[in-house]
């Protein structure tokens, strides 16, 4: 019997504790355990134990020697307008050539925002209300319009989510994008362990998954089969963005140019910190390679140093906005060369001796998470480059406050406001840019701002009344 041996190989490994309700399941719940663990690699959970769990853990950075990372400013900020220009040109020869794929990593749910349901899945538009997945599917609609090509955009769920996301696109059918160029697939889960390094049971039938962070992406994609059907269709570029943040420009052809200029094998976009503990990355040189280093382990006297001109000197933040190449991926997510995992604390629900689950307090065991961005050290040529946060970062994170469904709103309509002043639409607004009612610019109209004033160019709009969508 299959799972004879199943329960050898965990004995041998000291994790035979995941078996001890196994007498008292049906066959379902025999089944469903049986399969989570016969996806578990015992081999790298006991490598993450001995490193991560009981081991020296996570080696210490080297602040003496960080360095801010450079980046290609914008032509607003001193950058060389004809560079970028150039960048834009080569960028649209990809997309023309359908070199070029979106990637929203889209594993989580709304918890945060006091949403049930896939946050992809959140209304955030102002008139329409329409989902952040509407919002992205309808700028990659754009943009595939425009270039003449089919842009295939690849969407990475989690186990918890992948079901109802895929539902949510066939009843929405597919807003407007061919079925076949959306192309959906779960991210890896990993299992947490005790601080004793013991797999943890959540419930009789279950271990104690979580998602193996945005990371994870790039394993997901190899192992999907997502890397090999690019391959197939010509694509050798990819267009990575989270799906929290509905402003980004998910199909830039000026940075796709600038990853091609360069011969990058990762591109990323900053923006200037808009204060010292601003919750974001920061963009440094460490032993010689870029690397992002988190808001939360910088020192605070680094993160507060300002340079001569008076400027914080770490102020390159990240954003999570990358353009990766195919061949990349595929070197970054084969087998053990990967990114490396990180262990995070949590408080994390334990199976009792009655079978009930009781999550604790505080702290009672450890989740491995991989970053996306700890790839950037291995790749050849990283390049980044400036972007405005105006116009490519309003984040939905929380229900209230910061990055919330409330300031993503008033910056898509302070967005909205700008694009048509370009057409010489003078909506009244105040003095932060915010107009003086509500209304909506579909990214049918424009992908970004300057597709938005190519395809408005004789259309006659005049200034939208309350509620108008354009």
């Amino acid at each position: 019997m299959e799972i004879d041996k199943l329960r050898s190989e965990y004995e041998s490994a000291g994790q035979g504790q995941v078996f001890r309700f196994w007498e008292k399941l049906d066959e379902a719940q025999k089944e469903s355990l049986a399969a989570q663990l016969a996806e578990v690699d015992l081999g790298e959970i006991q490598r993450l134990v001995d490193t991560l769990v009981k081991g020296q853990g996570e080696s210490e950075t080297d602040f003496e020697s960080l360095q801010p990372a450079p980046y290609v400013p914008l032509p607003s900020e001193g950058g060389d307008a004809a560079r970028w220009a150039e960048a834009r040109k080569v960028g649209e020869e990809a997309l023309r050539a359908g070199r070029v794929a979106a990637f929203t990593v889209a594993g989580g749910q709304g918890t945060r925002l006091g949403y049930e349901g896939p946050k992809g899945t959140f209304p955030v538009t102002p008139v329409r209300e329409a989902t952040l997945f509407q919002v992205f599917a309808e700028k990659i609609l754009c943009a595939s319009e425009t270039y003449g090509v089919s842009i295939p955009w690849f969407i990475m769920t989690s186990r918890i989510n992948h079901e109802a996301t895929v539902s949510f696109f066939q009843e929405n059918q597919f807003f407007g994008l061919k079925e076949e160029d959306v192309i959906f697939f779960s991210q890896g889960m990993m299992p947490a362990v005790d601080f004793d390094g013991k797999l943890i049971l959540e419930s009789p039938d279950s271990l104690a998954l979580s998602p193996d962070g945005h990371g994870g992406s790039l394993r997901a994609l190899v192992r999907s089969g997502a890397t090999a059907t690019m391959k197939e269709r010509g694509i050798d570029i990819i267009s990575y963005f989270q799906v929290d943040n509905p402003l980004v420009q998910a199909i830039d052809p000026t940075f796709v140019g600038f990853h091609v200029l360069e011969g990058s094998e990762m591109s990323s976009k900053m923006i200037p910190k808009a204060y010292a503990g601003e919750k974001v990355g920061h963009f440094t040189i460490l032993d010689e390679k870029l690397t992002v280093i988190e808001y939360s382990d910088l020192p605070e006297e680094l993160a507060e140093q300002k340079d001569e001109e008076g400027r914080l000197r770490f102020r390159a933040g990240s954003i999570a906005i990358h353009i990766i190449s195919r061949d990349f991926v595929e070197r970054m997510g084969d087998g053990e060369g990967g990114l490396p995992m990180h262990r995070a604390n949590k408080k994390i629900g334990v199976a009792q001796e009655n079978g009930e689950t009781v999550k604790p307090d505080e702290p009672n065991g450890v989740k491995f998470e991989m970053f996306v961005f700890d790839a950037l050290p291995e790749a050849k040529s990283p390049v980044v480059i400036e972007t405005a946060r105006d116009e490519d970062f309003s984040p939905v994170k929380n229900a209230e406050g910061l990055d919330s469904p409330e300031t993503c709103r008033r910056d898509l309509l302070r967005q909205y406001v700008r694009w048509l002043k370009d057409v010489g639409v003078d909506v009244p607004a105040d003095e932060n840019g915010v107009p003086d009612r509500t209304f909506e610019v579909t990214p049918l109209r424009g992908f970004d701002r300057e597709s938005f004033v190519e395809n408005s160019k004789n259309q006659g709009l005049s200034v939208p009344s309350e509620g108008e969508v354009l």
